[in-house]
């Protein structure tokens, strides 16, 4: 895997600033990261864009390197604190205020894209690992298939008497003693009851 990167040292900003424009680039190809520098209205662009340019160039030099410049993404891209400097401002009734010019250090990292290394030759021994695992993973899967299946038919045969014939069963039974025990009770309610005591 080609890996290439650039820093530019010292650059008149802070690193704060700095980030807000590395993370828009991060991750990207080449060609959409320079797009988005040229079209990112901070002072900032134009140093990482010039940053960028020459981290392709070190990535095209190096040895072993396919050509194709379009296979390159933004790996990382970070800014680090420089040295600020320190200046002083007048204010009023004598004073003075501290004044940091800050600066950053941009650096920024390229390499191929990993779909670009995917056609590479994987020796024998790894395709034979990989094919015997599929398969082993396939026969487990087989064998708890057939597990489910065959505990089915018996969950399946415990409740083979259906509900509504266990509740037809009983329904006579109960309903009945129930329905002569509430009859009963409403005669001996209204025999009991006196005469003229209505609701008031």
């Amino acid at each position: 895997m080609i890996e290439a990167h650039s820093t530019a040292r010292y650059v008149r900003t802070s690193a704060q600033k700095a980030k807000l424009v590395l993370d828009l680039i991060r991750g990207k190809d080449v060609n959409s990261a320079l797009a988005t520098l040229r079209f990112t209205r901070k002072a900032v662009a134009h140093h990482l864009e010039k940053v960028l340019l020459s981290a392709i160039a070190n990535a095209e030099r190096r040895d072993g390197f396919g050509g194709d410049v379009d296979s390159l993404v933004v790996s990382e891209c970070y800014a680090n604190q420089g040295p600020s400097q320190k200046r002083v401002r007048p204010a009023p009734m004598g004073r003075a205020f501290r004044v940091l010019k800050r600066t950053a250090h941009l650096t920024v990292k390229v390499q191929e894209r990993p779909s670009a290394l995917a056609t590479e030759v994987q020796p024998v021994g790894a395709a034979k690992k990989s094919d015997t695992k599929s398969k082993s993973k396939w026969r487990s899967a087989k064998r708890k298939q057939v597990r489910t299946q065959a505990s089915k038919p018996s969950d399946t045969s415990e409740s083979a008497v259906p509900i509504s014939s266990v509740r037809a069963s009983k329904s006579p039974t109960g309903s009945g003693k129930r329905g002569s025990v509430s009859r009963a009770s409403k005669n001996v309610a209204q025999k009991t009851r006196r005469p003229g005591a209505g609701g008031r």
